[in-house]
């Protein structure tokens, strides 16, 4: 071994125990043969709520000549090989000891797409799976069932050369389908006439099953291309939250916009500049499926989700343990764990806020709870920064996570939980009166309790652990009553006094220190 590779490995080595990385084992990467982009992503570990590590793209193009001429375009291969040694150059530089890769429509519908799966097989130097239509709906729709939160709708993934449609009902799917409606093969088989394509999208999806039963259901947009629709939909309506996993539109409006976009020349959209250059050329073709896809099927909503067969053929490596386990929570403790002055008190948050909202009256819904759980273990992810900046930089780390299972009015109450965790009953504004939108007047109100409380908690216990159990809140007598007994007594002083008269105040109740 060379003196220069050994050096690598020990510093590898070193890295692999780097405290701002959680210990999953050694890191996985999955590379992703689409018809359109080829791409490496290399994730922490397999896990229930698995973080990116690394994650490179090149739009290779491979299926844009696929349905005229049945063949891979022969720059569009060399192209994807060049870029698959970087790939397999990378995953040796990180320390990758496992290797999924995967190929889809244009590599299974090409003449020449057996030689070319042959001859990237041997440039990453592992072996490639083909995914069938079937199974390519199948992956995609794991995908969104492992990164939103009972879902319930019909997910459609949208790539450079097919479409692949299945049904989903919690973690359930159904068998899928596919057809081949890309943006690249629309473009190839109507010779990039939006208007052949509209003719085409309308006999393949007018009288499918599938679409009718997503009637007043969700549907679930997968695909570059539908995640560029959807960045354009964000900046040209001045969304508060540019966060793509769980952005939602309604079906109407949705429906309008997709018409605008396959109906006018893309360039002169106003900000058009957000999108890729090389995406641009497809926008028209993907707002046309949109839209016959809402036409059939009549969603009430479309959510986009940001994950799709990448992560669902992880999601379906998981044991079934693994998989029953709470995205969002797993989510939340694996940044306790990395961020927290002690992750334990995080976890005992949980139980002490039970016992304060099982007392308090207030009613919750599952939901509710689920969210007031995932805020318990964020609450102190921010304390390393200057005390003057804790809430700004807690909300915006928690609003713009790269966490799933949550939707975007879920995000806007985690960060706003721990905004209030920090600054107490501030004034409306002082708050981002867009973030504010995102969330119900409910949702708001609940913020604030749930931040007074977490507030109080850190003043009892010092973000230390073995505090919270010994020194519960509850209603008791009508009262809001704080226990301090034995040698916690010591405990009591003016500042939890005044935060125990905060939260209070917020609930209706009169304050109380219980000395026994």
């Amino acid at each position: 071994m060379s003196s220069a590779k050994f050096h690598a490995q020990k510093i590898r080595a070193e890295e692999s125990h780097a405290q701002g990385r959680l210990d999953h084992g050694p890191p996985i990467a999955v590379i992703d043969i689409g018809s359109n982009s080829v791409r490496l992503v290399v994730y922490e570990g397999l896990t229930r709520s698995p973080t990116e590590l690394f994650n490179e793209k090149a739009l290779c193009g491979l299926g844009r000549e696929v349905q005229s001429t049945g063949l891979l375009a022969a720059d569009a291969v060399q192209h994807a090989l060049a870029t698959l040694k970087r790939f397999r150059a990378l995953c040796q530089t990180m320390g990758v000891k496992r290797t999924l890769a995967i190929a889809t429509a244009a590599c299974r519908d090409a003449k020449n797409g057996r030689a070319f799966i042959k001859l990237a097989e041997r440039t990453i130097g592992t072996e490639i799976d083909v995914l069938s239509g079937a199974r390519e709906a199948e992956l995609t729709a794991l995908g969104v069932i492992s990164g939103v939160h009972r879902a319930d709708g019909v997910v459609g993934d949208l790539g450079g050369g097919s479409l692949e449609l299945v049904d989903i009902r919690g973690m359930r799917a159904r068998h899928g389908l596919t057809r081949p409606l890309g943006g690249l093969a629309l473009a190839d088989i109507s010779a990039k006439s939006v208007k052949k394509a509209e003719k085409i999208v309308r006999k393949s999806l007018d009288r499918l099953s599938i679409l009718k039963a997503c009637e007043d259901r969700t549907f679930y947009a997968v695909g570059g291309t539908w995640r560029s629709l959807a960045r354009l939909h964000m900046w040209q309506t001045g969304y508060p939250l540019h966060v793509m996993h769980g952005y939602a539109i309604a079906a109407d409006e949705a429906l309008e916009f997709a018409k605008l976009v396959h109906r006018v020349n893309v360039e002169t959209l106003s900000n058009i500049e957000v999108v890729n250059n090389a995406r641009r050329p497809l926008l028209p073709y993907a707002a046309l499926v949109l839209e016959h896809i809402l036409r059939v099927g009549k969603p009430r909503q479309v959510v986009f989700s940001a994950l799709g067969v990448r992560e669902g053929l992880l999601y379906s490596l998981l044991k079934n343990r693994e998989k029953e386990k709470d995205a969002l929570i797993e989510a939340a403790r694996h940044l306790n764990q990395l961020r927290s002055r002690s992750p334990r008190h995080g976890e005992e948050l949980i139980a002490w806020t039970d016992r304060f909202m099982t007392t308090s009256g207030l009613d919750e819904t599952v939901e509710e709870r689920r969210l007031r759980h995932a805020a318990c273990l964020l609450a102190d992810i921010g304390w390393r920064a200057h005390p003057d900046y804790r809430s700004e930089q807690s909300l915006n780390l928690i609003a713009h996570g790269g966490f799933s299972g949550i939707d975007h009015p879920g995000r806007a109450y985690l960060a706003l939980t721990v905004f209030f965790r920090h600054v107490g009953l501030v004034m409306d504004d002082e708050l981002s009166p867009r973030l504010r939108e995102l969330v119900s007047t409910r949702m708001l109100d609940r913020a604030r309790v749930h931040g007074a409380a977490l507030r109080l908690a850190y003043v009892i216990s010092a973000a230390m652990p073995a505090v919270l159990p010994e020194t519960p809140l509850a209603i008791e007598r009508h009262r809001l009553a704080l226990r301090l007994p034995g040698e916690f007594a010591s405990l009591a002083g003016e500042r939890i006094v005044n935060r125990l008269r905060s939260l209070a105040r917020l609930i209706g109740r009169e304050p109380v220190v219980l000395m026994g």
